[in-house]
């Protein structure tokens, strides 16, 4: 009795080891691509049948197959894919700049560091301004286009079926959407002196900031998630697992919506675990209450005040043609800086 017994536990042990480590695998190939935006040449032209370049082109190893046979399919779409996450990193940085966590990315493969291995906000913004990127750049030539290749592009690099892939495939989905849904109709009137006789209307994309201040609000009222399964019904199989509210008393979440599952760390202080910077050495606001403020920001440990001298260029003029004279001026600056 003891050795089965033993032979049970043992086998259970090793049952949650192999899928803890099939999660972990799992975790770390979401947004794998991203890697790309270290490495990636401005063209992508592939040699033939043998994939040499696949091998020696450390951008290309980070893309799953389906990915790498877009790439091939689309010469010189890498050169969109990569501009549009230069875009989408820049842009993320910008909306969370006076934020404890302020989108901090790093030169390896792994550009967002660690917090993509969670479940929270800030994974839900990466994936959604990351998928936004790509389709906004794609789509500057082609909007359907753009449209399809952002999803097939984007979500293929996803794997799985539990919570972690439906709240990654519904944050790239948000991403994409706020793209289109942000587009508006601009018309050009044509006839005798602006008679408007004729008038031709088109849909222009947004710019990209405003595709990121849209996302930044959905970020603030994101919604928290669990799976749900509805069933071994087989007509309704496509929809056996889908995401519902934590909260039973709350909608469920509509396509446009961010979704998290897991609270955010605080950010304050370094954490290896998390993967983590803390706020220690960031500059503050003394005098602004809000998320930019030195009690906030620093985590109620208090600032250090310094001064700095700057030299910039002031007073320019421009001289007919083509000469524009400076003075420089010498100003003093008060930094705040978190301890």
């Amino acid at each position: 009795m003891r050795a089965a017994a033993l032979g049970l536990a043992l086998r259970a042990l090793w049952a949650l080891a192999l899928s803890s480590l099939s999660n972990t695998l799992a975790v770390n190939n979401s947004g794998r691509w991203w890697g790309i935006i270290n490495v990636a040449s401005s063209t992508n032209l592939l040699t033939d049948s043998k994939n040499v370049q696949l091998v020696l082109d450390p951008s290309l190893q980070l893309l799953s197959r389906k990915q790498r046979k877009l790439i091939r399919q689309n010469p010189g779409i890498l050169h969109s894919v990569s501009s549009g996450l230069q875009t989408a990193i820049k842009e993320c940085k910008w909306q969370f700049r006076n934020r404890r966590w302020n989108c901090p990315t790093s030169q390896g493969p792994n550009i967002f560091g660690k917090i993509v291995n969670r479940g929270c906000r800030e994974t839900a913004f990466i994936f959604a301004i990351t998928s936004a990127g790509v389709t906004h750049s794609v789509a500057r030539d082609n909007i359907d286009f753009g449209r399809l290749f952002g999803r097939e592009f984007v979500d293929s690099s996803e794997k799985g079926r539990d919570l972690r892939f439906l709240m990654n495939l519904h944050n790239n989905e948000a991403g994409r959407m706020t793209v289109f849904s942000e587009m508006r109709q601009e018309c050009k009137c044509h006839g005798m002196s602006g008679s408007c006789t004729v008038r031709t209307c088109w849909m222009r994309l947004p710019t990209f900031r405003a595709v990121g201040d849209v996302l930044k609000d959905r970020f603030d009222g994101a919604s928290r998630v669990i799976y749900g399964n509805k069933g071994s019904n087989r007509a309704s199989r496509v929809e056996l697992h889908h995401l519902e509210p934590e909260n039973p008393a709350h909608k469920p979440p509509s396509p446009h919506d961010l979704v998290y599952f897991e609270k955010s760390p605080n950010f304050c202080t370094y954490s290896g675990k998390t993967g983590t910077a803390g706020t220690a050495g960031r500059f503050c606001n003394s005098s602004s209450p809000g998320l930019d403020g030195c009690e906030l920001l620093c985590c109620g440990r208090g600032y250090r005040t310094r001064t700095q001298r700057v030299t910039e260029r002031c007073n320019c003029t421009f001289h007919w043609c083509c000469h524009v004279s400076c003075l420089n001026c010498t100003n003093t600056q008060v930094l705040h800086e978190c301890l």
